[in-house]
């Protein structure tokens, strides 16, 4: 008993104790909130690399691709057919992109994926990854950020999703799949954060009342919004009141008489001539609002080149709205770049293509030689999954545009050749299996059989180096926190050396004196590590809060999203881990008070009394 009360007593009084506790729990503290943060960090990126691939993807060494893509499928089915749920077939190649922007051509290296967006989307979840989708449009939502909170919702397409669903213009959008709903940036990241969902789960405020509604999610497709189309209808309109402007006019002179034909007139400098067919970037109705958007005005609409055409068989659309045969999803980074507003200094992104816009697209054939290969196509919608990799690199194409004008279609038998097939998998845990089993039946000289992890390996392997290296540099934070324990109770034995011989003269054991100590080192690591979780655990709850207090206090952002490509910062606590960072930080205050406690243990009497 009065071992417990000698280690209350000096962990109450004595206040170079406090230094012991601080420093355990500064230690503890930072360790959590650094492996939470960056755990946030490594689960959204292996979710958003998920998002691009699907469980297990097979590939040819050959960019000619395998020419019987439906027997390759069915002898997966045969091999493996019990744990697979869907696949899809992809035609994956280089090429290059070009698009006119403020008078420039821009052209940018890219990598072609043709896709069939149904069956993508059964694989992955394509659709959340879509501008128009995050942004509501693609659900018929027309929003605006609303004064008091949550998203206004400004406008319902009738017929639509968000229309059948029983939203209306004037309701107030709440919460999104349980989570609150502060702004449209807000809602945008929900419902990019929709994986694996067939609704939507809203709440909004109407009238004074909460509804609970569910939106079907839904798939992805090569259809234009309402927006793009209405945009992509007005390029046709300046494209036509530019061919009209240069049609040539006839002046009659004052005499009355024949009137005299004159040249065409010229452009006028400043006037921004339209495609020759429609682009592909649609100017929403005066009630959306597109901010990133650069008005038509303002950049050069001239077509980079001539849809393909039959010889002498004119190119017509039976709707001037309607896209092109070749339709794409582009990545957010090939056609965005921040600007800061000098007047507010905040960042804007600034979009060079809209979707119903056209861009030229330059790739290679099939077969040997490979030959260039050119086409037009119209941007449906922009593509952002959150990974520079990705977003600045990919664009997704309509399958049989790409196979057809890199001539991989057998013009005797109609058979599609393709490049890799995507697997998704019923149950994750079963992919070794399933791996083994598809490289036994498909030749590796041939064919390429990974996972998404494998195939992503050297980028996954890296971010757990980094986290492994920063956990032991932290670490060391509550190895020196040990030390100062030690140093600290080499002092307590040498002052209390007095105290040590009496309790000894009293009886005390040696056991009895060691575990006092060991006893207080333990204190101490329980208290420092149980204060460290409490204030880690709070610090990463209120991060994004305290970001933006840091943000307001020196005047800059601390946590650009332009720069991390999160609208906040992502955290993920373990309490695996949280658990073995406090008992670890328990374990060294132990084994550092190990020596002084023996130290004090064999003090003799005699000897502690000797001079006093």
């Amino acid at each position: 008993m009065y071992k417990l009360q000698i280690c209350l007593r000096y962990l109450r009084t004595r206040w170079i104790a406090m230094a012991s506790i601080i420093s355990v729990m500064l230690g503890v503290a930072t360790m959590i909130v650094v492996n939470s943060v960056m755990a946030g960090f490594a689960t959204e990126m292996r979710e958003r690399i998920h998002g691009i691939l699907a469980d297990i993807v097979i590939e040819t060494h050959t960019l000619d691709g395998d020419p019987d893509a439906a027997r390759r499928m069915q002898e997966i089915m045969e091999v493996a057919g019990d744990y697979v749920e869907a696949m899809t077939a992809t035609v994956e190649v280089y090429g290059m992109i070009s698009f006119k922007y403020r008078g420039q051509v821009i052209t940018r290296p890219v990598t072609l994926i043709g896709i069939d967006p149904k069956t993508k989307g059964e694989v992955s979840p394509l659709v959340t990854n879509l501008a128009s989708f995050t942004s509501g449009r693609r659900m018929g939502l027309a929003l605006q950020d609303d004064a008091v909170e949550g998203c206004l919702v400004e406008g319902v397409l009738p017929g639509s999703s968000a229309h059948t669903a029983g939203i209306h213009a004037g309701d107030r959008i709440t919460r999104c799949n349980g989570s609150p709903v502060e702004d449209t940036k807000d809602l945008a990241s929900r419902l990019k954060n929709s994986i694996d969902r067939k609704t939507i789960e809203l709440e909004i405020v109407r009238d004074q009342r909460t509804l609970a509604l569910n939106l079907p999610v839904p798939s992805p497709s090569w259809t234009l919004t309402t927006e793009a189309r209405s945009h992509r209808r007005m390029l046709v309109e300046l494209e036509r009141r530019r061919l009209e402007w240069n049609q040539p006019h006839q002046v009659a002179p004052a005499s009355g008489s024949q009137p005299i034909p004159q040249t065409p007139q010229p452009t006028p400098p400043n006037l921004d001539a339209p495609p020759a067919f429609p682009p592909e970037t649609l100017a929403p109705p005066p009630e959306i609002d597109l901010s990133p958007a650069v008005p038509p005005s303002t950049r050069s609409l001239d077509a980079l080149d001539s849809p393909p055409s039959p010889p002498g068989e004119p190119f017509e659309l039976a709707d001037p709205a309607d896209p092109l045969p070749a339709k794409i999803f582009i990545g957010a980074g090939l056609i965005e770049f921040p600007i800061e507003d000098k007047e507010t200094g905040e960042i804007r992104i600034e979009r060079m293509v809209l979707a119903g816009e056209d861009v030229r697209i330059t790739t290679v054939s099939a077969g040997r030689p490979p030959e260039p290969r050119h086409f037009t196509a119209t941007v449906v919608d922009v593509f952002k999954s959150g990974m520079s990799e990705y977003d600045s690199n990919l664009v997704f194409c309509n399958i049989e545009q790409l196979q057809q004008t890199r001539g991989m279609i057998d013009p005797s038998t109609g058979d599609r050749a393709v490049t890799s097939i995507q697997v998704k998998l019923k149950n994750f845990e079963d992919a070794d299996v399933v791996v083994k089993r598809l490289r036994a039946a498909f030749p590796a000289h041939i064919y390429s059989v990974r996972t998404w992890q494998q195939k992503q390996g050297p980028l996954l392997a890296a971010v757990e180096l980094e986290t492994g290296i920063l956990n032991i540099l932290l670490f060391l934070i509550i190895a020196v926190a040990g030390f100062g324990i030690l140093a600290i109770f080499y002092m307590i034995v040498v002052e209390k050396t007095r105290d040590i011989g009496i309790l000894k003269a009293l009886g005390a054991s040696r056991q009895g004196i060691m575990s006092i100590f060991l006893g207080y080192g333990l204190a101490l690591g329980v208290v420092g590590s149980g204060v460290g979780v409490l204030l880690g655990l709070t610090f990463v709850y209120y991060i994004n809060e305290i970001e933006k207090g840091i943000t307001w206090l020196l005047g800059r952002k601390v946590f650009d999203e332009t720069i991390y490509y999160f609208p906040e910062i992502p955290t993920a606590v373990s309490p695996m881990m949280v658990s073995c960072v406090a008992l670890g930080a328990v374990l060294i205050a132990v084994l550092a008070s190990i020596l002084p406690a023996r130290r004090a243990a064999t003090l003799r009497p005699v000897q502690a009394l000797r001079y006093e």
